[in-house]
């Protein structure tokens, strides 16, 4: 694991990023306390391919779900 403070990782952001890519838990410390870790992400266009309708049946809508609103009756 890499432990680095604020100001050192703000000039060693690209190396801490590579080390982040390769997979190393990388926690940068802004006060000595609080820390925020830098992890891998998916590379952008990598994606899953969506799939029409993998959603289906996972939620439903209510039978008056497009009826007008009893607090707009007044703009019709």
């Amino acid at each position: 694991m890499i432990q680095i403070n604020l100001k050192d990782a703000q000039e060693q952001l690209p190396e801490l990023v590579r080390a982040a890519m390769r997979g190393e838990e990388v926690v940068i410390v802004a006060d000595g306390t609080t820390g925020k870790e830098l992890v891998r992400l998916a590379p952008i266009g990598k994606q899953h391919a969506r799939k029409a309708g993998s959603a289906k049946g996972l939620f439903t809508m209510s039978e008056d779900f497009d009826d007008p609103l009893p607090d707009f009756d007044e703009y019709q």
